[in-house]
């Protein structure tokens, strides 16, 4: 097993980034919200709170401001400064900085970031700060429960350190234009708003804060609330900046903080018939503390926000784009204060899930990268690219975009060949996934069993998304992702709800894509490369008898007997006649008799994703659906021949995700030769969601050491200087087949679970064998850690409860201490039987 970890990975979760990693934007917001990103200076960046992406969006004179000073009154050493380190270069612009980034204010002299999400730890330094002031920041994430992972709302705990031998009085004042209202953003990255929104102070129940709204009224689509809020006892306010065309407000702020380290409101008549710097209302909130000799103390704020009304619809050309859907999470609460007050009230409780989970992501002894990438992931998940809508039930609808662009979503309608990679939802969230699949199959499957691979009708419209060609790999992989869902969950009645059109979706492909009954898939094949491929090949082959089997395991749950026989026949002849037909000896290939006779096929090329049928039926237990040497050939010619150590001489027109002297995957290559005169579109690309399935499949496989050095590869791409750590694109930002990375761990931790027959595995197959194993894991009911030490092994459940009837390591069975269900917070030791 490999231990070793390579002395230069620098990964963005072991080691932190200092202001130069200016692409590094750790993402705030729950699933289905929206987000506020904090950089690697500690500044707030790219606000999307408005139901839509928002990449280089900016709020002017937004920031937490610190001031400093002996609590013996020596004013002339009060130190004041914004708590950001400083602006690294390059300082070019029409307008140098411009008006709302105050570039000019004083800031710490550095500042290091560490990512695990979801916590964020920023630290800053400068010598002529006597105290040290460091930022933690998260959103709420309980694993299991997308609700309470959905909470529009961010904690920044500000901490500061007294380390002299005198007490120090400690301001922190957070200073915020308002992230509601707006109409659009400038060029520079600046809101417009239409009429200015409202701020007030308010005090209830012990919580006190600003409130920002929206003006217009509540059913428009850009309205909306936000808060600031803090239990913190001492407090002063400035709740509306002085209003004017220069730089009045912030002058009359820094003024302020500076006299004597408290704020006091402006006068009405200040800023009455004024007009607001640039449309917006800042207001400002301050912390005052006075910390003794060695103290330190906390200065926590709370970000909340509420926009509750979406289009009824992906893009302006819907059927039904000019009426209002709700997020779903608007169906919880009434505005923002309601859910600072949730948040407020609860947090103890979500604060120790959220803590409870990312311990045992980061404390396993899994590899450090695989770690790292399936954490980025996460993030995935609670980004633009995803959201929730109000559907009349109270687990609402979940539905995602493939990315998400600057401005807008990217490709619309949860598409099923793309999110055939994502796993992390799965283990993490599994009933968004479940979600998924209820709209794939009840809605948007046809009579007759054509599935359409991006949801339209989801929204109540009567038009689904048209395309000339059912997806090969999207449908089929959609049965096995039901599968999936439900062997995980356990939920026979989800599987009998589902069923009959999950049948008629597996019968729709003997006739639409094996017309000649030879099991064997050739007719045109629309697939995830927006292309059709053309002929006998193994993406469309090895999905369809993974379909097969998956769909033989249900058929035989319900009862139909007739389809199951059918079903696991089917997958059995037609592996074996493909094997025969397509293996050629070290991997698979597209049988054409004229490469060139179509656009954009491969031949016989190596195609990354030949065995992506074969990734997923690994993941669902099915085991191997074709030949095993040959598969174990075939994945490992992948790597073989796709991995580049360097692309500084790789040829490649199309779009360009990985370059230089870094590493990575390609799509295909050509080392027979036989390339043709125009292969399909993205061969010559590096994705990152391929890149984990393939690393994952040849863990699955054996090749450990190959897996961990693809995902290394990918990992030290994304070092937040060249990459944000937790944005890994593809067709737009927070790419979904990203998700892919989470199998990382299935594969390392030899991971399985079956909930019909509570059966609980694992198979290391990294770390010490000398030493303890340690991995989270997730099930339908429950998240918990295991250890695992020779012949003995400890189960800890730390959420939700679970219920095993056998735990299987390494194949061997184990006997509990205890039987019966394991509740949250509760140790089980297992002996080796």
């Amino acid at each position: 097993m490999p231990t070793e970890q390579p002395a230069d990975l620098h990964l963005a979760s072991t080691h932190p980034l200092g202001p130069d990693a200016s692409v590094a934007a750790f993402p705030l917001g729950g699933i289905g919200t929206g987000n506020v990103s904090i950089g690697a200076r500690g500044d707030f960046r790219d606000w999307e709170l408005q139901n839509s992406p928002g990449k280089g969006n900016l709020l002017p004179f937004t920031f937490c401001a610190i001031d400093v000073r002996p609590a013996d009154g020596a004013a002339d050493e009060a130190v004041t400064k914004v708590l950001e380190a400083r602006f690294p270069g390059p300082h070019e612009g029409e307008d140098g900085y411009g008006w709302g980034r105050v570039a000019g204010l004083p800031r710490f002299a550095s500042a290091e970031m560490l990512g695990r999400y979801p916590l964020l730890a920023i630290d800053f330094a400068d010598d002529r700060v006597p105290v040290r002031p460091s930022l933690e920041a998260f959103t709420p994430l309980v694993p299991l429960d997308p609700a309470e992972s959905g909470l529009p709302t961010a904690v920044l705990r500000y901490r500061v350190h007294n380390p002299t031998d005198r007490a120090q009085q400690v301001t922190l004042a957070l200073s915020l234009a308002s992230p509601v209202g707006m109409d659009g953003w400038r060029h520079n990255g600046f809101p417009t708003y239409p009429t200015a929104p409202s701020v007030d102070y308010r005090e209830a129940d012990g919580i006190r804060g600003l409130t920002f709204t929206a003006a217009g009224p509540t059913d428009a689509f850009g309205y909306g609330t936000a808060t600031l809020t803090t239990l913190h006892d001492d407090v002063s306010v400035k709740p509306q900046w002085l209003a004017g065309h220069w730089s009045d407000g912030v002058q009359a702020f820094w003024n302020d903080l500076t006299d004597d380290g408290r704020l006091e409101a402006e006068t009405k008549e200040s800023y009455d018939d004024q007009p607001p710097t640039g449309g917006a209302r800042i207001g400002s909130l301050a912390l005052h503390r006075t910390l003794a000799p060695g103290e330190t103390g906390d200065f926590e704020f709370v970000l909340s926000w509420h926009v509750p009304n979406r289009h009824r619809a992906w893009d302006a050309g819907g059927e039904l784009y000019d009426q209002v859907v709700l997020n779903h999470y608007a169906t919880r609460f009434t505005d923002a204060w309601a859910v600072a007050g949730h948040v407020h009230e609860h947090l103890p409780v979500l604060e120790a899930s959220t803590r409870g989970f990312t311990d045992a992501l980061f404390d396993s002894t899994l590899p450090a990268e695989v770690i790292d990438a399936a954490a980025a992931s996460l993030s995935v998940a609670r980004s633009t690219t995803c959201f929730m809508i109000d559907n009349g039930t109270p687990e609402g609808q979940f539905l995602a975009w493939e990315g998400s662009f600057d401005r807008d979503g990217s490709c619309l309608g949860t598409c099923t060949h793309v999110w055939n990679y994502a796993q992390t939802l799965a283990y993490v969230f599994p009933s968004l996934e479940r979600s998924a699949r209820r709209n794939e199959f009840l809605t948007e499957t046809d009579e007759g069993g054509r599935m359409h691979f991006r949801s339209q009708r989801v929204f109540g419209g009567s038009k689904p998304w048209d395309f000339a060609h059912p997806a090969v790999d999207g449908q089929l992989g959609t049965v096995l992702r039901m599968y999936r869902e439900w062997r995980f969950s356990g939920d026979d009645q989800f599987l009998t709800d589902l069923w009959p059109k999950v049948a008629e979706a597996v019968d729709f492909a003997f006739g639409y894509w094996d017309p000649d009954g030879d099991l064997i898939l050739e007719s045109v094949q629309h697939n995830t490369y927006d292309i059709e491929f053309y002929g006998p090949n193994p993406l469309g082959s090895v999905m369809f008898y993974g379909a097969l089997r998956a769909a033989a395991g249900m058929a035989e749950k319900v009862g139909d007997q007739d389809r199951a026989k059918r079903y696991a026949d089917a997958a059995s002849t037609g592996a074996k006649a493909m094997d025969e037909l397509l293996y050629n000896g070290e991997f698979y290939v597209q049988k054409l008799d004229d490469v060139d006779a179509y656009r954009y096929q491969f031949g016989i090329g190596v195609l990354s994703d030949q065995l992506l049928g074969q990734f997923l039926a690994h993941l669902a237990g099915l085991g191997h659906l074709l030949d095993q040497d040959h598969v174990r050939s075939a994945i490992k010619a992948v790597y073989d021949h796709n991995f580049r150590s360097d692309l500084s001489e790789h040829v490649s027109v199309q779009r360009t995700y990985a370059l230089n002297d870094e590493a990575g995957l390609i799509l295909c290559s050509w080392p027979d030769g036989g390339r043709p005169k125009l292969p399909f579109v993205y061969s010559d690309e590096v994705w990152t969601g391929i890149e984990y399935q393939v690393a994952a499949h040849l863990i699955f496989e054996g090749f450990v050491d190959e897996g961990l050095t693809l995902t290394r590869a990918v990992r030290q791409r994304f070092t937040g200087r060249n990459r944000n750590p937790w944005n890994e694109a593809e067709c737009g930002n927070h790419y979904a087949r990203s998700m892919a990375s989470w199998a990382l761990i299935i594969a390392c931790s030899g991971f399985d679970w079956d909930a019909g027959t509570r059966r609980l595995a694992f198979a290391p197959v990294v770390g010490d064998q000398e030493q303890p194993f340690r991995t989270l894991f997730t099930t339908g009911t429950a998240q918990g850690r295991v250890t695992i030490t020779g012949e003995s092994a400890e189960l800890t459940v730390d959420h939700g409860s679970l219920d095993v009837a056998e735990l299987v390591i390494n194949n061997r069975s184990f006997i509990p201490d205890d039987q019966g269900p394991v509740p949250a917070g509760r140790t089980v030791r297992f002996t080796a039987a």
